[in-house]
């Protein structure tokens, strides 16, 4: 899950993900007496204010990321703070106006898009913006300080990470698994009093809960959003039941029954990660014999056709010119962090930047010449594109359609690097493409990680939305997050757990409170996107080989989509594109379909559910 980094990410979320101002005066105002003419007055303001901090923030944020030292950390966490300080007092400001009368429809979309800048709001009680600020960086904090082990040594989260996708040890993933777990037990308290705080909060901001405020942000009713996911999710699970059976069985084939029987749920410990969202890491376990060889590796392409990171880059830039787009500024060339400096340290996480909302775009990376390092500049390159696209926008209207919209562009283009692109670029020789019978086993490689994931990306926020409406209750936390895995994943966790445990503070996003519904739109849309633009090249082979590089059309319609931004509702930013105003699953069923037609096959006379 690669970074973007924009207006909104550096202006408002960034400083927004825990309250820490104390009440302004505004807050005190009272909300009737308020005009339209007023809110039109103070939404001027508030863009011009965003807009002046968000390039000074920005220039701020890149120099810690790019050369981080004591200081630069120290001036990047006190600018950090006033874009806090900043986002809470505009949100409030926001919520004055909600019952006001006569307020055009830009006006209303730019407050509400105000008062969803907070990711956990803080009550005007006296105390509360300080206490839910001490204890959301507590609870990050603590993540981050977290060990498991393994042979009984010390081993921090991002080894344990790594390990948990190597090793084939029953009992060693049984003891990562645990120990990491324990990570969570002592947030339990701390969570369910930010849970209190930022309820109080919401509704302050006039929402019924914090779940409900982040439903908010999907331009229809909470509870119409939650019933979207749903729908989506049943479009798609079918593949998912295929993708378990063939994987429960490969598992319980090299494990046994006593550690992985061959019906029910899977032990979660045994698919190649901490939280078994993605199984991509256990590929080597489940990769048919005889299919499992794609027949070109990128990697050696790229070495034997001597790229190095600069012209990677330029090859990414160049899918982007066959489409019509303008070329990258030069300024991007000058500035961006393309490979690793020898004389700092840096902050190597792939991310897409704009630093003063316009032209200054750059990417930064600690590229090496590798073909997931070539699919990541894809993927960076498309956040971009889509940044440049909308900077005609009002500000607070310079994001995404939705906020899975800016993950999906990305990945769509990602899915891109076909053979025929290959070739088409002079990296693959036409006598290399594979042939089809190869297809199934790079379908199933990515079926691991991109299908695999949806059922985890889904009940994150299942779990949290229910936590906040309270219909899941302090003393049924963990049950509720085990049966959530249980009833979506068809996972169970290799030993009993009880509310000792808790268990939803071993993933980052809880503790770290990052919404995380966005990435499960992301992983749909993408494959929407995807296949709109396939059609409109008028590819006709299997969807999965389709490249449209070289189409101007399809590039003309996905500008047309990119530089709304955020000023329609996401619906009117999908049919500007795919021609369709509903977010779609069938997409990626089509996409995997030569997949799941031999998947139903390998299953015959297995038992696929739990």
């Amino acid at each position: 899950m690669k970074a973007r980094t924009s207006l909104l990410a550096l202006a408002l979320l960034l400083g927004g993900c825990a309250a820490t101002a104390s009440p302004p005066p505004q807050q005190a105002a009272a909300t009737s007496g308020v005009s339209a003419a007023d809110a039109d007055a103070f939404v001027a303001a508030a863009e011009k204010e965003l807009f002046d901090f968000s390039v000074f923030n920005a220039r701020v944020q890149w120099i810690n990321n790019t050369y981080i030292t004591e200081d630069s950390d120290a001036v990047a966490a006190r600018v950090g703070a006033e874009g806090t300080e900043m986002s809470v007092r505009l949100a409030k400001e926001a919520a004055r106006f909600d019952k006001t009368p006569g307020l055009s429809v830009d006006t209303r979309r730019k407050l509400g898009i105000l008062k969803q800048g907070i990711v956990l709001p803080a009550p005007s009680t006296p105390g509360a913006a300080a206490e839910l600020n001490t204890i959301a960086t507590r609870l990050q904090s603590t993540y981050g300080k977290g060990k498991g082990t393994l042979d009984g040594k010390p081993i921090s989260g991002n080894d344990i990470e790594e390990k948990m996708g190597t090793v084939r040890d029953p009992a060693k993933l049984k003891e990562m698994w645990v120990s990491w777990h324990k990570v969570g037990q002592p947030m339990k308290d701390d969570y369910v009093r930010m849970v209190d705080i930022a309820n109080a909060g919401a509704r302050e901001l006039g929402f019924a809960d914090t779940g409900a405020m982040w439903r908010a942000g999907y331009d229809m009713p909470a509870d119409e959003f939650a019933g979207l996911t749903d729908r989506l999710w049943d479009q798609v699970k079918p593949l998912y039941l295929q993708l378990h059976c063939y994987t429960r069985a490969k598992l319980n084939r090299k494990y046994g029954d006593a550690v992985q029987p061959a019906t029910g749920p899977i032990r979660a410990d045994l698919l190649g990660n901490m939280w078994a969202q993605e199984w991509g890491n256990i590929y080597d376990v489940v990769a048919p014999p005889g299919l499992g060889d794609l027949g070109y590796d990128v990697t050696d392409l790229l070495v034997a056709n001597k790229y190095d990171p600069l012209k990677m880059v330029k090859t990414g830039e160049g899918f982007f010119s066959s489409l019509g787009f303008a070329p990258l500024p030069e300024t991007f060339w000058q500035r961006s962090q393309i490979t690793r400096p020898r004389d700092r340290e840096v902050v190597c996480h792939a991310s897409a930047w704009n630093l003063d909302n316009k032209d200054d775009l750059r990417i930064k990376m600690c590229t090496k010449v590798n073909g997931d390092d070539f699919v990541t500049i894809h993927h960076e390159l498309g956040h971009n594109y889509y940044q440049r696209a909308y900077n005609q926008q009002p500000l607070l209207y310079m994001n995404g359609a939705n906020d899975g919209f800016h993950e999906a562009i990305g990945d769509m283009i990602a899915l891109s690097i076909t053979p025929d692109y290959l070739v088409r670029i002079g990296l693959l020789d036409e006598k290399q493409v594979p042939s089809a019978d190869k297809d199934i086993g790079l379908l199933l490689r990515q079926a691991m990680d991109k299908v695999a994931f949806l059922p985890f990306g889904l009940l994150v926020d299942k779990w949290r939305w229910g936590v906040f409406s309270g219909e899941i209750t302090p003393d049924n936390y963990n049950k509720a997050w085990t049966d959530l895995r249980h009833q979506y994943q068809g996972i169970i966790p290799p030993v009993p757990r009880s509310e000792a445990d808790f268990d939803p503070g071993a993933k980052f996003h809880i503790p770290g409170n990052t919404p995380y519904t966005r990435y499960f739109l992301a992983r749909l849309l993408q494959f929407q996107f995807y296949k709109a633009a396939c059609d409109q090249a008028g590819w006709k082979g299997p969807l999965h080989r389709c490249s449209f590089y070289g189409n101007e059309q399809v590039g003309q319609r996905l500008n047309a989509m990119l530089e709304l931004g955020a000023s329609k509702p996401w619906p009117d930013a999908l049919e500007a594109f795919t021609g369709a105003r509903e977010m779609d699953g069938t997409a990626m069923i089509a996409y995997f379909r030569p997949l799941m037609t031999w998947l139903e096959e390998q299953n015959k006379g297995r038992q696929c559910s739990w």
